[in-house]
């Protein structure tokens, strides 16, 4: 099992990145490079809560989105056919004294299979790298999104 931490500061107010974490709609690869539009489906939407698969490249997974504290979002994974366990995301989102927010992210990912496990493994060694980029790239497309 991989557990990746990863830590970025945004202009963005945590409310305005909840806005571009929980925006299912067209383009959404745009913000999440790793959630193609092809793989993209809302099962249900709740004022603070959606279920939602998505993925790329032949990994999905299904996820239950929980944002009812806007400052601790949680996605549990559902279903995958790579992810299993334990596996989603935390974002913790702490508004600074200068305006700008904290974005701590926790990723676990625990393969249910051996292309997860074997996923899982270099992850352990590369995601903070990998999944580090592709947050930036999330924080300033959410930045700029709201300019």
């Amino acid at each position: 099992m991989a557990t990746i931490r990863l830590h970025q500061t945004t202009t963005a107010t945590p409310e305005q990145f909840v806005a571009g974490l929980t925006d299912f709609g067209p383009g959404r690869s745009e913000l999440f490079g790793r959630s193609d539009d092809g793989y993209l489906k809302v099962h249900e939407r709740g004022t603070d809560h959606a279920d939602v698969t998505e993925g790329s490249g032949g990994i999905w997974e299904r996820l239950h989105y929980d944002w009812s504290d806007p400052h601790h979002v949680v996605l549990t994974t559902t279903d995958s056919n790579t992810w299993g366990g334990k596996s989603g995301h935390t974002y913790n989102l702490t508004p600074r004294p200068d305006g700008t927010t904290d974005v701590d992210v926790v990723v676990v990912r625990e393969g249910k299979n051996l292309k997860g496990k074997a996923i899982g493994a270099v992850l352990s060694v590369t995601g903070a790298g990998v999944l580090g980029k592709g947050l930036a790239s999330t924080i300033k497309a959410i930045e700029a999104r709201n300019a």
